[in-house]
């Protein structure tokens, strides 16, 4: 089982926080660093002192970090055109060495959308489609010929296809809770479903969705890694618990229904019930980025015991 941290910048952080979580993912071994691409605080935040840009934040880390692979859960499809995230994410991942993963999402928060100006289209999914299949067919086409796309929602004519990543295959995440489009874009698209916040029972039921239609495409179900993106509150006792609940503004109850709470030896149980449906992944929500014991804790008590 891969632990991986996951941050919330839209809610209040820095870039040299995110840095100082990002080295710290690094030193104490976790196997990646991702990030939310949101430009708007969600709930009773301040965001102070304003959002951060995912693939701005990542081309950063890339040159600060050495082994931990760096990511996206999810890009907003709405925020950039597919052209241009295709060149960002081959330039970040030339810059990491070849450590980038590429979430794409349909986008879904209107309100940061109101809020900085960014068109917000009905027709998301469908454009979606669109973008996986330029995004990755720019990345796939050879060196040296053009690639083209004429589609409903973009068009692209004699584009030279450049840059390349380093990767010879940049991992490309699909996630969500759809019951059909979402599974088969998945089978058709991803190298990774994850689904974010969601019971073991739930979960199951969905990735035994995308395991059907990644059967019905031809590939094989196990073609796929399978994954899930919890939020992680762990203590050494019961009261350590609760005053990580408290500086989140969760209750220990929620927190231990819906995510990963409670004691490393709680913790390590759920992760095992998430391994028993398929899960090969899980992404650590966390919250607190101030907090840095709290991946030192989880880092000695619990990842110790998946290895």
């Amino acid at each position: 089982m891969d632990l991986r941290i996951f941050t919330e910048p839209q809610q209040g952080a820095t870039y040299n926080t995110l840095l100082t979580v990002a080295k710290a993912t690094e030193d104490l071994g976790f196997d990646a660093f991702f990030r939310s691409d949101h430009y708007l605080r969600m709930g009773s935040a301040d965001g102070l002192p304003g959002p951060t840009d995912a693939w701005i934040t990542l081309a950063g880390l890339a040159r600060e970090t050495k082994r931990i692979r760096l990511g996206t859960l999810m890009t907003a499809g709405t925020f950039r055109l597919p052209g241009v995230l295709a060149i960002q994410v081959a330039q970040v991942d030339q810059m990491s060495g070849g450590r980038v993963e590429l979430g794409l999402g349909a986008g879904w928060f209107e309100e940061e959308h109101k809020a900085y100006g960014i068109p917000f289209p009905k027709e998301k999914f469908a454009r979606l489609e669109e973008q996986l299949a330029i995004v990755t067919g720019l990345w796939a086409a050879e060196v040296g010929k053009t690639f083209d796309f004429h589609g409903t929602y973009y068009d692209l004519t004699e584009s030279p296809a450049l840059p390349k990543p380093a990767q010879p295959k940049v991992p490309v995440l699909i996630g969500g809770h759809g019951a059909t489009r979402t599974p088969r874009l998945a089978a058709r698209y991803a190298d990774e479903f994850n689904i974010p916040f969601a019971s073991v029972e739930d979960s199951e039921r969905q990735f035994g969705r995308v395991r059907a239609a990644a059967e019905e495409a031809g590939r094989g179900a196990d073609a796929l890694t399978y994954s899930n993106a919890l939020v992680v509150c762990v203590g050494r006792d019961d009261q350590e618990v609760a005053r990580r609940a408290a500086a989140i503004g969760r209750q220990v109850d929620e927190l231990k229904a819906n995510g990963l709470a409670g004691s490393p030896a709680e913790v390590v149980d759920k992760i095992g019930r998430y391994a028993a449906i398929g899960s090969r992944r899980i992404y650590l929500q966390v919250l607190d980025l101030d907090d840095l014991d709290h991946l030192e804790l989880i880092s000695a008590q619990v990842q110790s015991q998946l290895s």
